[in-house]
């Protein structure tokens, strides 16, 4: 019988979520729960793409904040608007416009960490997702390279905006074949 545990006059009968409740028994109830659901709600989607060539130039592309509109399916409507060009550092802000599911929304990331020919991760500060973490992550093998990207995220309005989650992991899956597709033309 899994273990269970009663929050703030919820109960859970769940190892989980007892976990983090015995992990965080100084919160206070109304904290545990929060706590609880963003951990519940967080998600993970990963991919992975093999590039011929040497990393200093696959790197080198993805310097270049406007190859973003060329990777980006034309439906999302993809445009930055920040001014051109943009230094790619770690600090460094990029604003832009997207269309998801026919809404227009404004985002705007942080590059929170930029490791020359390595690694670089990307943050939204505003946009569509209440939490969107993306690590960027480039590795020599074998004369290619290979990009592995891992999107930490949560859609907004827990509980109830996961009910468009199978909806957002279809399209996250489209855009990034489609980004692979094109990183492949544009970089071979």
């Amino acid at each position: 019988r899994s273990p269970s545990a009663k929050v703030g006059g919820v109960f859970f009968a769940n190892s989980t979520l007892c976990a983090a409740v015995n992990e965080n028994h100084s919160r206070s109830k109304y904290d545990e729960l929060i706590y609880i659901t963003m951990k519940l709600f967080n998600h993970t989607f990963r991919a992975q793409t093999k590039v011929p060539g040497n990393i200093e130039d696959v790197f080198e592309f993805f310097s270049d904040a406007q190859n973003l509109e060329l990777i980006t399916p034309p439906e999302l409507s993809f445009k930055i608007t920040s001014p051109l060009p943009i230094k790619m550092k770690t600090g460094a802000l990029i604003e832009y416009k997207i269309r998801l599911f026919g809404f227009s929304f404004r985002w705007k990331t942080i590059i929170s960490k930029w490791e020359q020919n390595r690694q670089f991760i990307d943050e939204q500060l505003r946009g569509p997702y209440s939490k969107w973490i993306h690590t960027h992550t480039f590795e020599k093998n074998e004369g290619d390279v290979i990009i592995k990207d891992i999107v930490k995220y949560r859609l907004p309005f827990a509980p109830f905006g996961e009910i468009v989650l199978p909806l957002v992991k279809l399209q996250l899956k489209r855009i990034f074949d489609y980004r692979s597709k094109k990183i492949l033309e544009l970089i071979d």
